[in-house]
């Protein structure tokens, strides 16, 4: 880790960021009067968690679209302690 001023920063940013993607420094901290101010550092990209298809397969019953839209009301009623817009009671 080493500090570097800012207007030294600001004449040889790129060598700066040649260091730190060489692996040569680590991080690099800015300073101004001698006080740090910013940290320049890598940027570690974060791997991508790929998604795997049919994860949760075989863990939920298989039921059609009038099964799964028959708790509709029930569900509404406990959401909303009222009957739905349009249901009769």
């Amino acid at each position: 880790m080493s500090h570097v001023d800012i207007l030294q920063v600001k004449a040889k940013l790129s060598s700066f960021v040649k260091a730190l993607e060489s692996g040569v420094e680590s991080e690099i901290v800015i300073t101004r009067d001698g006080k740090p101010v910013a940290k320049l550092v890598r940027f570690a990209a974060k791997p991508k968690n790929r998604r795997r298809l049919g994860l949760a397969n075989g863990m939920y019953p298989m039921m059609t679209q009038e099964e799964f839209d028959a708790s509709n009301d029930e569900i509404w009623a406990t959401l909303y302690e009222k009957d739905r817009p349009g249901q009769e009671t």
